[in-house]
Parts: structure tokens; C-alpha cells; sequence
């Protein structure tokens, strides 16, 4: 049997081995490694646990759920539900206008300014708001632009004027319309079973990009086009568009396109909920984990088991080159949202709100 003093070095070698390898590796790859975590959940002022939209606004972190409107800030919760004037108590997605500080509240049942303490609802009844379920909002300079579950609606907020575009004026093929983000000169629209459309400001014109082999189950050519047409997300970057779809990740620069399945990559799943871009690299939520991917390298957060614990995995193209235990991880592996704050993340999931640490 060996000795005490034997197990103590050959702990330390492998403790020294540890931080050693992740310094390696920070070297080799700056990926973000989020090791400490914590959870909120009803128990201490989530609103329902059941997330689904992030936005940060400065020390503030709004919170869309399933059963109202968190507002957490200087560790409090603030919660609004349709008896303070919200539409619906289920908020589907967030955007601010940083011009005048208003918040953009898309629920299953209206449209909600939050200014100056006091909620505004935009419905079918009241406004150009084509449709009541809000799935995505976006501000590009005085527009909110809202994808609805029938088209797409844009607000001028200077002139109250509002337009609508669906399967009349654009080549929107289906009208649900999933997601919307605002990039340089650009709209762009996630459209479910319609693929993705692109608007440009300038030329005020549409265009429409489609999975180019038109297979529901099969991906025939992988990197000519969109992945799939049943888009859930999409999120522009720096100088590349990501699109998040039920079969896989796609990536477009402008000219060529890019795909990902989680056989020959670090994809979780290729079941995906939403992504957001962060530079040009990308967090990808799907309904086995989050990704972290910046082109190279690919990062997943899963939590394991019944228990609170985690795990972090780093792959490089299809090799699997680091793998962390987690005393706590994610609140769920169905993630939902995810919101970066500083250095830190928040990742909303369908069992509650996870806070990432600054590595």
C-alpha cells in the first residue's frame, strides 16, 4: 500500500497538471471557461422558472418567463405580471432602445413599452401589430421591429406610423415569423419552415435565403445554403450572420455559408433554441446544453445528472481536448436564452436562471 506521503504528491502532481493544462489551453485559445455557477429559481424571486428571453441593461438583468417580468437588480427581484400592465404573462423576448433607455417586452399576447415607470400595450386592436404572439424584438435607430406569429411589424416610433410585411410584400413563404435581429445596414428575419429573410436599409429591398436541396429530414448539400428552413433563431455579429435551426447551425459571411451538426462538431444538438453572437463567435442554446463556439473551438456547458453538478467540455473540430467536473452547473440542459453581462453570463433554461462568474 503507499504511503500517505505518496498520495499527497501524486495529488498535488495532478492538481499542478490541472491548472497547468487550462493555462495551456487558455494560451493556446481564449475560450470562455465559466467553473462557478449559481441558480435562481422561485424559491428566491425568479418569477416562474421557465425562461425564456435575457436582456442586460447595464447592473440590471430583465427576465422574461413563462409567469411574468423579472427585473433583477443590486440582488432584488422586481417582477411584473398583466395586473402592473403587462400584456401577457408570458414574455417571449426583449430588446432596448439605447436612445431612450425604453424596454421592448414581446409577449404571447401583445406588445410593451416599459418608459418612464409606466407600460404601454400595443395589440391587433390598437395598433399595426399584426399579431398578438411577439416571438422576437429588435431596434434598428427609431424602429422596433416585431416578428409576430403572422408576419413582421416595424413601428417608427418618431411618427407613430406602422408597416407590415408578410407573404404580400415579401417572399415570406410561411408567416411565422421567429426571430429578428438588426445588423449593419440590415434586418434580418428568422422565419419558421421560410427560412431566413434579409432586409436592406438603404435600398429598402428583400431577399430570401432557403435550404438549398429543400429536404425536411435530410442535409444533402451542407455548406451551399442555409441548413434548414425551420429557422428558430438568428443573431448578426460583427461581420457574419448566425442562424439557428432544428437541424443544425448555420453561418453566413456575407458570400459563403457554413453549417454545423453535432455528428462532426461540438454541437450539443442540433435541436436549437435560440443564439446570440457575441463578436463573431456565437452561444448556441439547445435542448442539451450550451454552446460556446468563436469558429475553432467549441465550448458546451451541460449539467450531469439529478444532482446540482456540471460539466464543461472543449472540442477542436470533432477531438475532444479538455473536460471539467462542476461542483454546480446550469440549471437545466433545455436552455432557452443567454445573456452576457461584463465578463459574466446568464443562461436562461426551462428549470430555472443560471449566473456564470467571470473566469
Amino acid at each position: 500500500m503507499a504511503r500517505p506521503g505518496v498520495w499527497r504528491a501524486w495529488g498535488l502532481m495532478s492538481v499542478l497538471g490541472f491548472f497547468l493544462g487550462a493555462a495551456a489551453l487558455a494560451a493556446e485559445e481564449p475560450v470562455p471557461l465559466y467553473t462557478r455557477w449559481e441558480t435562481f429559481s422561485t424559491e428566491n424571486g425568479l418569477p416562474d422558472n421557465k425562461v425564456m428571453a435575457l436582456l442586460v441593461d447595464g447592473p440590471r438583468l430583465w427576465v422574461g418567463t413563462d409567469n411574468g417580468l423579472g427585473l433583477y437588480e443590486d440582488g432584488k427581484w422586481k417582477v411584473f405580471r398583466p395586473s402592473d400592465g403587462l400584456a401577457h404573462r408570458a414574455v417571449l423576448s426583449l430588446a432596448l432602445d439605447p436612445s431612450t433607455g425604453d424596454l421592448w417586452i414581446g409577449t404571447m399576447g401583445g406588445l410593451n413599452r416599459l418608459t418612464a415607470g409606466r407600460l404601454d400595450t400595443f395589440t391587433q386592436l390598437n395598433s399595426g401589430l399584426v399579431n398578438d404572439v411577439v416571438n422576437g424584438v429588435a431596434v434598428q435607430d427609431h424602429f422596433v421591429w416585431a416578428a409576430t406569429a403572422a408576419g413582421l411589424s416595424r413601428l417608427d416610433t418618431r411618427t407613430g406610423r406602422w408597416d407590415i410585411y408578410n407573404e404580400k410584400n415579401t417572399m415570406m413563404h410561411e408567416i411565422w415569423c421567429y426571430s429578428v435581429s438588426v445588423g449593419p445596414g440590415k434586418v434580418y428575419v428568422a422565419v419558421w419552415g421560410g427560412g431566413l429573410l434579409e432586409y436592406d436599409v438603404a435600398s429598402d429591398s428583400w431577399r430570401d435565403y432557403r435550404d438549398p436541396d429543400g429536404e425536411m429530414e435530410l442535409v444533402l448539400f451542407r455548406d451551399q445554403g442555409l441548413i434548414h428552413d425551420i429557422t428558430s433563431g438568428v443573431s448578426a455579429g460583427q461581420t457574419v450572420v448566425w442562424v439557428s435551426t432544428y437541424f443544425g447551425l448555420s453561418r453566413y459571411d456575407g458570400r459563403n455559408w457554413r453549417g454545423y451538426m453535432d455528428h462532426d462538431s461540438g454541437l450539443a444538438s442540433n435541436f436549437i433554441m435560440f443564439v446570440k453572437a457575441q463578436g463573431d463567435a456565437v452561444w448556441v442554446c439547445t435542448d442539451k446544453g450550451l454552446n460556446y463556439f468563436d469558429g475553432e473551438t467549441w465550448v458546451t456547458y451541460r449539467r450531469s445528472g439529478d444532482g446540482p453538478g456540471g460539466e464543461i467540455k472543449v472540442t477542436k473540430e470533432t477531438q475532444v481536448v479538455d473536460t471539467r467536473s462542476l461542483p454546480v452547473g446550469i440549471a437545466h440542459n433545455f436552455v432557452l436564452a443567454v445573456a452576457l453581462q461584463g465578463n459574466d453570463i446568464w443562461v436562461g433554461t426551462a428549470k430555472g436562471l443560471s449566473h456564470g462568474f467571470a473566469p
